[in-house]
């Protein structure tokens, strides 16, 4: 037994006082947080393990003050102990978005998780979050060339491909820049979604929240690393979110130029995103994400046709990153 489990359960049956209760890992994170379900004789709780060194349980205090403060459904903290880090939170269940959407009941989970969304972008206190600025949106495009480009595909780019990026991360950054500044989950998928049946979703993972862009959280939620549904329908729940953020939110916003802003804070995170998963695998030893890389880099391929100041950008993904990876697993599978 580690350490950090030992303190766990000394602080769980001493402090707490639990008797006779189990603990099981509840949930895998992309951090060094972990997860675990305490059963007991009166039902069961979550345990957050966020070791002092490494996580901030500050953080996650604060943003869950925030939106319990809002009425959106997530774990309330029944005990802390800040020195050691850790948290007792509400159970809000076990079924995560990812693992029961189906065709059938997609549209009435993302609709509610719509209904979430704008609750937290109308309601959530983003006064003095860490803000989404130019800084922190090319920190995490930088994480693509590093992590997959550079560390992953030893890849050796080209002065003419250096300059290609450069422009890219420019345009992105600027169009995330032009949008309304709301309240931003900044997780806000499959796998931090749980299917809850008193107030569904409950919403998890929440404490790295920012004031950012507008489009950032339905990105998100509809261009998700871990499950894709066709164009056609993303686009359907976008036009949906767009009519009710127009009346909810008092914007007076073009769709044209939402629809914009949605496709180019999608090309933003995707390549975070996929930048994090190499990342994970290299620096952590979490090898599982990067099966998720090509599905997250196809969103950007997907939008060739329609932007052609992205060009550039979609046939290097194309012909030096996804060849590359079908080539990385193909040789791993040998």
């Amino acid at each position: 037994m580690s350490d950090r489990l030992k303190l766990l359960r000394h602080w769980l049956s001493v402090e707490l006082g639990f008797k006779d209760y189990s603990l099981t890992p509840a949930s895998e994170d992309a951090s060094f947080r972990r997860y675990f379900r305490v059963l007991h004789s009166d039902g069961s709780d979550i345990v957050m393990d966020a070791p002092p060194d490494k996580e901030d349980c500050s953080a996650y205090l604060d943003i869950s003050a925030r939106l319990l403060a809002c009425n959106v459904n997530v774990p309330e903290v029944k005990a802390r102990d800040l020195v050691n880090g850790f948290l007792l939170l509400t159970d809000l269940g076990t079924e995560l978005y990812l693992d029961v959407l189906t065709g059938r009941n997609v549209n009435t989970l993302y609709n509610d998780a719509i209904d979430a969304l704008l609750m937290m972008q109308i309601n959530a206190n983003s006064n003095g979050l860490p803000v989404y600025d130019e800084t922190l949106l090319m920190t995490e495009m930088h994480l693509f060339r590093q992590w997959l480009l550079g560390k992953h595909l030893q890849l050796e780019l080209t002065d003419s491909q250096e300059q290609l990026l450069d422009k890219a991360f420019t345009l992105l950054t600027q169009s995330a820049l032009q949008q309304p500044t709301v309240f931003v989950h900044r997780d806000y998928h499959s796998r931090n979604l749980l299917h809850n049946e008193r107030a569904n979703p409950g919403i998890v993972d929440f404490q790295d929240a920012v004031a950012g862009p507008l489009a950032y959280d339905l990105v998100s939620l509809l261009k998700d690393c871990y499950i894709k549904w066709s164009r056609a329908e993303i686009n359907n729940w976008v036009r949906a979110y767009y009519q009710r953020a127009s009346d909810s939110l008092a914007m007076h916003l073009d769709e044209q130029q939402f629809m914009r802003w949605f496709d180019l804070m999608g090309v933003q995170r995707q390549l975070k995103a996929s930048g994090i998963f190499a990342r994970l695998m290299h620096r952590d030893g979490k090898a599982g994400y990067l099966k998720d890389i090509p599905r997250t880099l196809s969103y950007i391929v997907d939008l060739q046709d329609d932007y052609p100041e992205l060009a550039d950008l979609t046939r290097f993904i194309q012909r030096h990153v996804l060849s590359a990876l079908d080539n990385t697993r193909a040789s791993c599978a040998q």
